[in-house]
């Protein structure tokens, strides 16, 4: 029975490794839970510790990521961006945990903190506390779903699932396009698509 939960916290993992907006963690955690039956409440617990081990190792990577393959100018940019939250710390985690608790992917989130060098345990905290208050909700709907259609795996990649992945790419793109210097000390919004080496 253990190595069910297993699944649920690699695939969770998995889910929350990659460094490109991807179905939600909460997804592979409903859909096992429904397949095999599981209890809700330790599909959440493995799910978000699976997730948050994810996460940690992308925000681990980003960095490496970001200076292979990101202009110098653009690190910096991000670099920029992650001091004007370190300024105010508070401000910050608060921010973290608005951002958390949206149903909006947390890559572009972790990406950021890991190429401005913000401490994890600034991020982790708050992203702890919105990401089981989403990933309860997902799963209990999911259960929910389950309990009263057929059809919940043919609805998995729907409208609102694609739409999700499609915000995360935009969130990403406006990490690497917007000049946040300019924009935070000028309020002057300028776009660089030249990021690539």
């Amino acid at each position: 029975m253990i190595w069910k939960y297993l699944l649920v916290f690699f695939g969770a993992m998995l889910f929350d490794l990659v460094p490109f907006p991807f179905l939600p963690a909460y997804t592979i955690m409903a859909l096992l839970q429904i397949v095999y039956n599981l209890d809700v409440w330790w599909v959440i617990v493995t799910g978000v510790l699976g997730s948050l081990l994810g996460r940690y190792i992308l925000y681990l990577y980003a960095p490496v990521l970001s200076k292979k393959y990101l202009k110098s100018s653009k690190n910096e940019d991000i670099e920029f961006l992650g001091s004007k939250m370190k300024e105010n710390i508070w401000k910050g985690q608060l921010f973290i945990l608005a951002y958390s608790l949206l149903p909006v992917p947390s890559t572009p989130l972790f990406i950021g903190a890991g190429i401005s060098k913000i401490q994890i345990r600034y991020v982790i905290p708050w992203f702890i506390i919105g990401k089981l208050i989403n990933d309860t909700l997902a799963v209990h709907l999911g259960k929910f779903a389950a309990e009263n259609t057929d059809d919940i795996i043919g609805n998995i990649l729907s409208w609102k699932s694609l739409t999700t992945i499609l915000l995360g790419v935009i969130l990403i793109f406006a990490l690497f396009s917007i000049n946040w210097r300019m924009l935070i000390q000028k309020n002057k919004l300028e776009l660089n698509f030249k990021i690539w080496k």
